[in-house]
């Protein structure tokens, strides 16, 4: 007979993995809210200098780039409302930002025939040459915040983040 000791397997009821389960559905959930936490301030940080950036270096903002850049990707231009729904934001957010761009020359508003309703919006010459500065500035601020992510992290953490059920389908 040995006199070994051997640590004791603890008595576990038939129905006990039911318990590891939930463990295990405890462990992921506490991770996926740590992921959150830290995407979330990671995305606060950068946001914060990317608007400290177009403000000091443009006299911008966030929203007005954005506004900007949805009708730099639109040559022909879009309506109020569809610009709206691609930055999801309300009419309202978007009407003043416009107003404050046609005011500086960098949109134009033009009426749809037959729909008094509507108008449609789009950058001016000058506007496009402006913000063509403006997106060649902001990609580099970007590329200096995520300096010390390599291309394959790059992405392989776009894919990851691209399979989220938050993705609402507008894929790249």
């Amino acid at each position: 007979m040995s006199t070994e000791c051997q640590p004791l397997e603890p008595a576990t009821p038939a129905g006990d993995s039911l318990g590891k389960e939930s463990l295990n559905k405890e462990s992921l959930s506490k991770e996926r809210l740590r992921l959150w936490l830290r995407m979330l301030r990671v995305t606060r940080q950068i946001e914060a200098e990317l608007r400290e950036k177009l403000r000091v270096e443009f006299d911008s903002t966030l929203p007005r780039f954005d506004v900007m850049a949805a009708l730099f990707r639109d040559s022909d231009g879009l309506k109020m409302n569809e610009l709206s729904k691609r930055l999801r934001v309300s009419n309202g957010n978007v009407t003043g930002i416009v107003e404050r761009l046609v005011d500086d020359g960098a949109v134009e508003r033009i009426a749809i025939e037959g729909d008094r309703r509507a108008t449609l919006v789009r950058l001016t010459a000058a506007g496009r040459a402006t913000f063509t500065e403006m997106a060649r500035a902001h990609e580099g601020w970007v590329n200096a915040l995520l300096d010390g992510v390599t291309e394959d992290d790059a992405h392989h953490i776009g894919e990851l983040l691209h399979g989220l059920p938050a993705d609402t389908g507008e894929r790249q």
